[in-house]
């Protein structure tokens, strides 16, 4: 599931959006589901209240409902197509000591994500 994050540029490989990219807004980790901006879009129906300054709020409006992990893919930087996510094990000095980071990587193209 860490393999994608927030902000990601991913592509929807499956259901009535697929095609379509957009960037990642929010990861619901329980329930292995993000949000995509532009993906899923439903209509929801808010109830009609009032604002501090007296404002009428509510009533029909798209809102973008979470989509299931297994329906996107992250988009190659360099192909700009889906591609699955790799990871490499870097060693990086600081503060005189060395340490092992994971960096993701496109197993398209290979370049970092």
């Amino acid at each position: 599931m860490a393999k994608i994050k927030k902000g990601d540029l991913v592509v929807v490989i499956a259901g009535k959006d697929k095609g379509k990219q957009g960037r990642v807004l929010e990861v619901l980790q329980d329930s292995d589901r993000l949000v995509v901006e532009g993906v899923q879009r439903v209509t929801k129906h808010t109830k009609v209240g009032q604002s501090q300054r007296g404002t009428r709020t509510g009533g029909i409006e798209t809102v973008e409902a979470p989509i299931h992990v297994s329906n996107v893919m992250v988009v190659d930087p360099e192909t700009k197509k889906g591609t699955r996510v790799g990871y490499r094990t870097e060693e990086v000095e600081r503060d005189g000591r060395t340490r092992t980071t994971r960096v993701r990587v496109a197993k398209r193209s290979g370049k970092d994500i």
